[in-house]
Formats: structure tokens, C-alpha cells, sequence
């Protein structure tokens, strides 16, 4: 377990800073994920951890010990990649030990570990499978005891879970966190999947265009994110344009081109004045809707849209003055409004109406 500290690392691909001079500190023994969009750098800061991309500025420490120009070999790191990299030619036993014998550890202990490494992953007695007999979440087990079998410092995850189905993918996330857990792991792991980070992070870097836009729990991000890309990328949400009319105990008042709403602001930082423009996140769990209009913080439209889930029901409320439909989101739902072009209304409580910086 090793604890992980980068400060000013820039890294260009021509006129591109696809890491811009960021700083970032991850805890031993901490399950960290970077999440963003595609181009946003958290393949970039993963492999410059692995020492696979040499930075243009800035340093990299583990446990205070710069690594920033060691090769990957000397950084005991154990890195797992998106498409496997298991080799057809050798069966299951070879591809484990492959690093083991690239250090030449003896002969007997190459044995132990790798035996060792396969119970981790729940794959004792498949030493001789070949890669083609084994299914694609065996296949990626065994990449994961493959990075794990050198006992690295650190383990870094680039998208493991990309080419599985639903429910392996599921399945694969409580089985890496327990790994990582149990045996006491830092781990560093890249996704652009917002369940997978928020089901399984200690914490998590939402990273946008090289920069960190946030780091904290996923409690915190998804509850508190601190703007409107934070709020639209982790989860859906409803973003919508709005300006501070008064403030008043502790209360935010606002006037959206769908009504008058009040909210709250969650930011430690930022207090918004009246006449400022803001934008208002209301999650579609936070939503209820009815056919009468509520008390407070109603939001009058006609339903175009129903959609039933089983465990859920998601609504489409187009309302006048906003191009995009307000979405609802019921949780168990007892039945389905099914009446499309009706008018109903849409309400959600203070707490759940987040006001951030306009986007």
C-alpha cells in the first residue's frame, strides 16, 4: 500500500494539455476513481502514474519517493488494461507468471504466487486453460491476477470492465473492491461510468479537459457538486437557467423560465447575491409529480413522455418556456401515468434544489 501525491503535472500531445499543471493526493489504501468524459485526461494522469507517459512538468511521489522519471518496471505498480493484453499462445498459468519471470523469481515461489493470485480471483485449478476456453469475465479475472501476482505498491485499472455485460459488470465490481480491501490495495481506476464510480470509490476526481473539476466522496459529488458539469456528469439531473431574486434566512429565491422556485446552495465558498444569473440541479428521483399543483416550488407541464422500468418509472414533463422536458423519476412505482399530452405538475423539495454558478 502506498500513498500517491502529484503536484503540477502538465502533460502535452502537441498544442493539446491534456493534464494542465494539476495536483492531486491519494491516501493508502484508498479505492480512487477518475471519472470524466472521453478526452478529458484520466487515461493521461493513469499512465503517467504508471510511468508509461513521461510528463512535460510537474512530479509524482510515492510515499514521498519522486517516481516522476522512473521506467514502469521500477515502480512497482501492477496495471490492468481495458482489452486484457492475455496472450492466446500461453494458458492461464503462463500469462500470471509472466511478470514473475520477467524478475526471475524462483522457480518454487513463481508456483506459490500465482497459485496464490488465482484464489484471489475466485480461478483455482484453471492454471491450464488456454485464454480461448475461458469466458470474458474469466478472462478478465485472470488479468486482474496478473497485475495483483507482482504484489505491486499500487494498482492501476484502466476501464476493466468495458467489455463485460451488465450483470458480470456488476458482479466484477464487488469482486475487485473486496480484493482491493481485503489485501489492503491502493488502487487508481479509470472509468466513464458514473454507477461504477459511485458504487464502489472512497473517493473520486471528476476530471474535465485536464483539470480536476472535483474531488470528494460519492456522497458528496453526486449530493453537493460544486457546477453544473459536475452535476450533469455524475448522474442525471435537470439543469436549469435561472436568476437570485432574494435571499432570506438561509433561504434562495429564484425566478426560472418555468416558475418560481426556492432552493439551496451547497457550495462552502460560493454565496450568490440577488440579481445573479445561477443554474438550479434538481435530480429526476427528487421530482414527484401530480395532477394538482403543490404548495411550494411547482413546476406546471404536459407529459410526453412514460416509460416503465420495473423498479422505476421515468416521466417526460415539456414545459412552456424551456425547449428540453423536465425527467421524473419514480422509484417502486405503485402504477404509471400513462395519460401523454395531460397536464400535471412537477414539485420537488429546497433541499433537493441545488443552486450552482451559471454553467
Amino acid at each position: 500500500m502506498v500513498s500517491i501525491h502529484i503536484r503540477g503535472l502538465l502533460k502535452r500531445f502537441g498544442d493539446v494539455a491534456a493534464l494542465n499543471s494539476l495536483d492531486l493526493d491519494i491516501a493508502a489504501g484508498e479505492l480512487f476513481f477518475l471519472l470524466g468524459p472521453s478526452g478529458c485526461g484520466k487515461t493521461t494522469l493513469l499512465r503517467a502514474i504508471a510511468g508509461f507517459h513521461l510528463p512535460d512538468a510537474g512530479t509524482i511521489s510515492f510515499d514521498g519517493d519522486e517516481v516522476t522519471k522512473l521506467p514502469p518496471h521500477k515502480r512497482e505498480t501492477g496495471m490492468m488494461f481495458q482489452s486484457y493484453a492475455l496472450w492466446p499462445h500461453l494458458n492461464v498459468f503462463r500469462n500470471v507468471s509472466f511478470g514473475l519471470e520477467e524478475r526471475r523469481i524462483a522457480r518454487a515461489e513463481i508456483k506459490s504466487r500465482v497459485d496464490e493470485a488465482l484464489a484471489m480471483v475466485k480461478m483455482n485449478g484453471l492454471g491450464n486453460r488456454r485464454i480461448n476456453e475461458l469466458s470474458g469475465g474469466q478472462q478478465q479475472r485472470i488479468a486482474l491476477a496478473r497485475a495483483l501476482v507482482i504484489r505491486p505498491r499500487c494498482l492501476l485499472l484502466d476501464e476493466p470492465l468495458s467489455n463485460l455485460d451488465s450483470k458480470l459488470r456488476i458482479e466484477m465490481r464487488s469482486e475487485i473492491r473486496r480484493i482491493c480491501k481485503e489485501f489492503g490495495l491502493t488502487a487508481i481506476y479509470v472509468t466513464h461510468d458514473q454507477k461504477e464510480a459511485l458504487s464502489m470509490a472512497d473517493r473520486m476526481a471528476v476530471l474535465d479537459a485536464g483539470n480536476i473539476a472535483q474531488i470528494g466522496t460519492p456522497e458528496e459529488l453526486y449530493r453537493r457538486p460544486n457546477s453544473a458539469f459536475v452535476a450533469g456528469f455524475v448522474g442525471e439531473t435537470n439543469l436549469i437557467p435561472g436568476t437570485l431574486t432574494s435571499v432570506s434566512g438561509g433561504n434562495y429565491y429564484l425566478r426560472t423560465a418555468i416558475g418560481e422556485l426556492a432552493g439551496h446552495v451547497v457550495a462552502p465558498d460560493w454565496r450568490p447575491v440577488a440579481g445573479d444569473a445561477v443554474t438550479l440541479s434538481i435530480r429526476p428521483e427528487c421530482l414527484s409529480i401530480d395532477s394538482a399543483p403543490p404548495a411550494e416550488n411547482s413546476i406546471a407541464g404536459r407529459l410526453t413522455e412514460s416509460i416503465y422500468l420495473g423498479e422505476t418509472a421515468q416521466y417526460a414533463l415539456k414545459c412552456e418556456g424551456r425547449v428540453e422536458a423536465i425527467h421524473i423519476s419514480e422509484l417502486n412505482p405503485r402504477r404509471v401515468i400513462r395519460d401523454t399530452g395531460a397536464g400535471f405538475y412537477a414539485t420537488a423539495k429546497r433541499e433537493d434544489i441545488i443552486i450552482l454558478p451559471a454553467s
